[in-house]
């Protein structure tokens, strides 16, 4: 049985005792606008403990604390408008992602859009990372408040339908009559949290993987590509169906006393055009990861270098790959480099991923100790080194996210408030602070608007 299915039996045991325990606390469960809230005391005693004993410490990590909510909010806006302009320079780029730019933080995710590019996302990893970013965030509100002599009234969960969040209550009329400095750390306490939780385990996830994952095998993300002219181009009867990257289907063209396989799709298009090479793999129809060529064992993508670099145009050699947990072997005739007679070709694309956007360059960056073209097999029980590999990865990614997004100058975060406060500050103004506030409010909802037209548009085109 996949774990998949034992997820799902976690995900209804989950609710029903969740649903069991709120129908016998109906009568604690408070109503504010669209959120059902469920106070206790939970944590106020660590809360209280951490904030005392820790004091002078935290009241100097002020500074930092409050240029990182900036950093985030700077930096969040940043990726924010690079997305809008990739949404609308790149539609074809928006429409392989198939996720909208807006959605709920929901289980299954990876499996509902069919989304090769992230790992699975099981309602365990939700439960898990929620109550990992969101304690912690919370937490570390209240330990600020408590730094600052203010008392926590009450700690808890928010009910929004399905979804869950945790709170912490500290005292809002002694908080708004705290320096405006002071309510800028308050603010960003939460974020500053996420982003030490990001690093914690970002340590974690590379130790975790340089010790329990091994380079075993090449992934090539496309066969050689050129650029042709359609109005100067013959078009022939002979297809080409290759079961790579959801599947392609391909006709032979005939251009510049050279030959090429366009995506059937393209034929009517009447300027340059993008198709693949008359090259071997593609003809072999190769697909998956190359773990051995000639018998010799692959690993990285320097030994397929190398190996291809000892045969000559016109040989004949054994490439298996890996699909799956399948091994499928093929025999591929040689022949030469475009740029180099003397060379071997086989025809296959190793694209730098970490270099097409900021958003990608940033990844890869983030990710230094993983090649892009490089796959990496466990030592041992790969289904249980995987899962927990895949769930350091979520608790950071949803750590950083959180960071980020909670620190948008927009009215319903963290960051709404850190920008009236900081424009208040600069203008010693109330009523300028607040236009301000209004404006980037409706300003950012505006743009996720646009995003969301912009992804609509190119999904349906």
């Amino acid at each position: 049985m996949s774990f998949f299915i034992y997820d799902l039996i976690f995900l209804v045991v989950f609710s029903s005792f969740l649903v069991i325990f709120l129908v016998k606390r109906k009568k604690k469960l408070q109503r504010e606008g669209i959120l059902i809230l469920y106070r206790t005391q939970l944590g106020i005693k660590i809360i209280n403990y951490i904030g005392n004993k820790y004091k002078r410490i935290l009241e100097k990590l002020e500074p930092v604390i409050i240029f990182t909510g900036y950093a985030l909010m700077a930096g969040m806006l940043f990726l924010l408008f690079q997305l809008v302009y990739i949404f609308a320079k790149f539609p074809q780029f928006v429409k392989a992602i198939k996720i909208p730019p807006l959605l709920p933080l929901v289980p299954y995710i990876p499996r509902i859009f069919k989304l090769d590019f992230l790992p699975p996302f099981y309602f365990t990893y939700w439960i898990i990372v929620l109550a990992i970013a969101a304690i912690t965030h919370e937490f570390a509100h209240g330990i600020w408040a408590k730094i600052k002599d203010i008392e926590i009234k009450s700690t808890g969960f928010a009910f929004l339908g399905p979804f869950l969040a945790a709170f912490v209550e500290p005292d809002e009329k002694k908080v708004e009559k705290l320096e405006p400095k002071h309510q800028l750390a308050f603010l960003s306490a939460g974020t500053f949290a996420n982003v030490i939780m990001t690093i914690l385990f970002f340590i974690i996830m590379y130790l975790f993987f340089i010790a329990f994952f091994n380079p075993a095998g090449v992934i090539f993300n496309s066969y050689t590509s050129s650029v042709i002219n359609m109005d100067v181009t013959e078009i022939t009867e002979e297809k080409l169906n290759i079961d790579f990257n959801g599947g392609l289907n391909l006709t032979k063209v005939l251009s510049g006393g050279k030959s090429y396989y366009i995506n059937e799709d393209d034929l009517d298009e009447k300027d340059l055009v993008g198709v693949f090479e008359d090259a071997p793999a593609l003809k072999a129809g190769l697909i998956g990861v190359i773990v051995e060529f000639e018998g010799k064992e692959i690993t990285t993508y320097q030994d397929l270098g190398r190996e291809l670099s000892s045969k000559k145009p016109g040989d004949e050699v054994s490439v298996k790959t890996k699909v799956d947990e399948e091994i499928k072997e093929y025999n591929i005739k040689l022949i030469e480099s475009p740029g180099d007679k003397e060379r071997a070709y086989m025809g296959i694309a190793l694209v730098n991923t970490r270099g097409i956007s900021v958003l990608s360059k940033l990844r890869g960056s983030v990710l230094f100790f993983k090649d892009p073209n490089t796959y990496y097999k466990p030592k041992f029980n790969g289904d249980l080194l995987v899962f927990i590999y895949n769930l350091i990865w979520w608790i950071v990614l949803i750590n950083f996210s959180i960071a980020l997004v909670n620190m948008l100058p927009l009215g319903i975060f963290d960051g709404g408030r850190v920008f009236y406060l900081t424009v208040l500050m600069i203008t010693k103004s109330k009523s300028v602070a607040k236009k301000a506030y209004k404006f980037s409010t409706w300003f950012l909802l505006f743009v996720f608007l646009l995003l969301m037209v912009l992804w609509f548009v190119s999904f349906i085109g």
